[in-house]
This record gives structure tokens, C-alpha cells and sequence, in this order.
């Protein structure tokens, strides 16, 4: 960047690196070949309820995006405004029904999933039942939601999830697989459609280079 004007308009993230939420949007971020400065919400140590970001964030949750004077939070939303304002490389495809199939897969993962495997809700899990119940907690959860992308994906992938090219389907698994392999310990070999197409993830920069483990506040 050459100038304080070109930095002032530069898109900003407010990301946690383990947060899947926020994966899928430096995903897009990455497809859409967007560059942006990376802000750094550290969740362990409570910072997502700092004052400062509650006032982009009322929820205290990651992401945030922040473009000018816009301010988006909410992974899902943040997507719809990228492909609405940077139609360059498309998230959704043009046909409607291939579309339909693109949001309901993502909101298996963003309704049905993720929210059940939140730092807010494994930390009650772990204070009111016991810390030995969070990973079967999540792995059930977890299964449940594989278990109707199997079915939903079967007669429509292709090298990804909706076909051969990626869409926001992708967007939504890539972060959630990554989590059920490394986190969670989910055997993905009962769920060969999803295996498959995050294999065919790890050749595509754009996914490789979101990946928790790259992040400038990555701690493993």
C-alpha cells in the first residue's frame, strides 16, 4: 500500500484463527482475491467482549468486516454483502435450483453445527455436566449434520460440493470438516462425499491459505 488513502480503504477482518465462522470468510475473501488487513479477536482471552468491539459486534461474536463505513457482522452476512458488491469470481451459481442447494447446505452447517460446538456453549457443557461430555456433545452433532450433507450433496457433487465449481456450499464444509478432523475427531470415513471434496480442497490457495493454522494469531 502506498498511501494512508489506498489504507483507509482496505477491507478489515476482525478473525479468530480457530473460529470457523471466520475461516469461511477469509476463504471467500481469498476467491475473491480481496485483500484486507487482519484484526486479531482473541476469544480465550475474552477480547470479543471489549467495549470497542462490542460497538461493531453487539454479540461479541467473529467476524466482523468492516469496509469504509460499512460494518457487517455475521459470517453469512458478510458473504451475501462480498458477492452482492465484489461479483468477481461468484459464490453462488447462476442455475436457481443448484443455488437453493448452496444455502441449504450452508445453513446445515452455520444453524446445525457450528453453533453447537461454540466456545460459549462447550465451556457450560463443561461447567454443568463435565468436561468429559464435550467432545461426544459435539461429535453427535457433528454426525447428525454429515449424515443430511451425505444425502443432500450425493446427486449434486462433482470435484466440490455442488459440481465442479466452488461455491458456498464449500465455503461452509471446508472450515467444518477442518474442525471434525482436527478438533473433534470425527472418522470422516463414513461420510465419503464430504472426504472427497475436502481432499479436493487442499489443491485450491484460497482454502490453504485461510486455514487456522496460517493465521498471524494461530497459537498451535
Amino acid at each position: 500500500m502506498a498511501g494512508s488513502g489506498e489504507e483507509s480503504k482496505k477491507l478489515q477482518l476482525y478473525s479468530y484463527w480457530r473460529s470457523s465462522c471466520a475461516f469461511r470468510v477469509r476463504i471467500a475473501l481469498n476467491l475473491k482475491g480481496l485483500d484486507y488487513e487482519y484484526k486479531a479477536v482473541n476469544l480465550l482471552k475474552g477480547e470479543q467482549r471489549d467495549p470497542e468491539y462490542l460497538k461493531l459486534n453487539p454479540l461479541g461474536y467473529v467476524p466482523t468486516l468492516v469496509d469504509g463505513d460499512a460494518v457487517i457482522a455475521d459470517s453469512f452476512a458478510i458473504l451475501m454483502y462480498l458477492e452482492e458488491k465484489y461479483p468477481q469470481r461468484a459464490l453462488l451459481p447462476q442455475d436457481c435450483q443448484k443455488r437453493a442447494i448452496n444455502y441449504q447446505a450452508a445453513n446445515i452447517v452455520s444453524a446445525n453445527i457450528q453453533p453447537l460446538q461454540n466456545l460459549a456453549v462447550l465451556k457450560y457443557i463443561q461447567e454443568k455436566i463435565g468436561p468429559d461430555e464435550t467432545t461426544p456433545w459435539v461429535q453427535g452433532h457433528i454426525t447428525k449434520g454429515f449424515e443430511a450433507l451425505e444425502k443432500l450433496l450425493k446427486d449434486y457433487a462433482g470435484k466440490y460440493a455442488t459440481g465442479d465449481e466452488v461455491y458456498m456450499a464449500d465455503l461452509f464444509l471446508a472450515p467444518q470438516i477442518h474442525a471434525a478432523i482436527k478438533r473433534f475427531e470425527v472418522d470422516m470415513n463414513q461420510f465419503p462425499t464430504l472426504l472427497r471434496v475436502f481432499e479436493a480442497y487442499q489443491e485450491l490457495p484460497a482454502f490453504q491459505d485461510a486455514m487456522p493454522e496460517k493465521q498471524p494469531d494461530a497459537t498451535c
